[in-house]
């Protein structure tokens, strides 16, 4: 689940929640570092000035690298936050 939002500044932020439900810690963790990476990789291929929220859900624990990747591009598509 990923939301967007017009922000005041130039710069976009990032904020990610997992839940306890997806995973021990360790679980989480891997999730998050996941998705702060394809954001990394592909911020410059988003809007400017954006405050993005990913909400994770438990099948994100279980899902492949690009399969997470493909499905923030594609949301952030049809939110318009993409280039």
């Amino acid at each position: 689940m990923l939301y967007a939002r017009r922000a005041g500044g130039a710069e976009s932020r990032l904020g990610i929640t997992v839940s306890t439900k997806v995973g021990k810690a360790h679980t989480r963790n891997r999730v998050r570092r996941r998705l702060r990476e394809i954001y990394r990789l592909h911020e410059e291929g988003l809007r400017p000035g954006y405050d993005f929220v990913v909400v994770a859900r438990t099948r994100a624990a279980g899902a492949a690298y690009r399969r997470l990747e493909s499905e923030f591009l594609s949301a952030s598509q049809e939110l318009g936050a993409a280039l």
